[in-house]
């Protein structure tokens, strides 16, 4: 189909969740009635019944997109949305706990307000707050205080896109809690409104507080490309210029001491702190540049990070 013949790409990534892809599926249905829409399913190497419970229940206008194994939902996302034909992007979670009766509100919003995205914002979260809510919070706080882009709930799946601005995103790794950031860095205007919440019925959750950990490390990225990827000079030079005069402040007040008669060789404290400073700039330095090679890597040479086993078109 042509860009021009749908309204909606409704984009949804699945992990095992074979029980909820025939509510899901209707539910979807019953909700854009009145859109022309196509629903892409993306099965990141499920190892359940997941693909053949979308096969059985599949419904007019579903492709689905199936990984040789699990490579992320950062990479699932960019798959979908690489697949999307629609005028319009929609991305929800497939565990049911989305609610696709938001999405037309959710793009009416989008459409009236000249917005590029509209996030949503889950009201009453009927998680379990210590395996579930707190890390999200802890990860919106720390995202939201490390990248200055002010979003609520960086956690929310469901958003509206226009397309030109989803497939600018730039996926890769685990960047898809910084959605708006990425969008943010390519100049969307954005958004949020309340959406449902609902409690999962089937399946386990894949998230945890193992996830907050990562978000620290992936904020490191973020703040790299929103403040000095077109100037890096800027972080690294500044950096650089401080150790240098660190350094000769410190190398003229032990010469000092060292022409008061003091023996200041071989200090197992200032070593340390020597020693435990240049390799901590000598890692981050490193991962960042890591990350811009692999960036560079795979959008200069039209690659992707994923393999698809199977297409399929209903």
């Amino acid at each position: 189909m042509s860009n021009k013949t749908l309204d909606i790409s409704v984009v949804v990534c699945v992990y095992n969740e074979e029980d909820n892809i025939a509510p899901l599926l209707q539910q979807i249905q019953q909700s854009l009635t009145n859109f022309k829409y196509e629903v892409i399913y993306v099965d990141d190497g499920s190892t359940d019944k997941t693909l053949h419970a979308l096969q059985e229940h599949a419904i007019p206008g579903l492709t689905v997109l199936e990984f040789r194994k699990n490579y992320g939902q950062s990479h699932a996302l960019a798959a979908g949305i690489q697949a999307a034909q629609g005028e319009f992007i929609v991305t929800m979670d497939g565990d049911l706990q989305n609610d696709p009766s938001d999405i037309p509100m959710m793009l009416s919003l989008l459409k009236e307000g000249s917005w590029d995205l509209v996030a949503g914002i889950r009201q009453a979260r009927k998680d379990n707050y210590l395996i579930r809510k707190l890390p999200s919070k802890i990860a919106n706080a720390i995202i939201r205080k490390g990248s200055g882009v002010s979003i609520q709930d960086y956690g929310c799946t469901l958003k509206v896109f226009r397309t030109a601005i989803a497939k600018d995103l730039g996926l890769y790794g685990e960047l898809h809690r910084f959605i708006p950031v990425l969008a943010h860095l390519e100049g969307a205007r954005i958004t949020q409104v309340e959406v449902k919440h609902h409690a999962r019925q089937h399946g386990k959750s894949k998230y945890g507080m193992g996830r907050t950990i990562k978000v620290v490390s992936d904020l490191l990225l973020m703040i790299f490309l929103k403040k000095y990827l077109q100037r890096p000079m800027h972080l690294f030079g500044n950096v650089g210029l401080l150790m240098l005069l660190g350094g000769v402040v410190i190398n003229a007040y032990m010469l000092c001491l060292k022409f008061q008669g003091m023996d200041i060789w071989g200090k197992p404290l200032l070593l340390l702190g020597i020693l435990l400073l240049l390799a901590g700039i000598q890692l981050i330095t490193f991962g960042l540049v890591m990350e811009l090679l692999m960036r560079t890597y795979y959008e200069s040479q039209g690659k992707v990070p994923y393999r698809i086993r199977n297409r399929y078109t209903f």
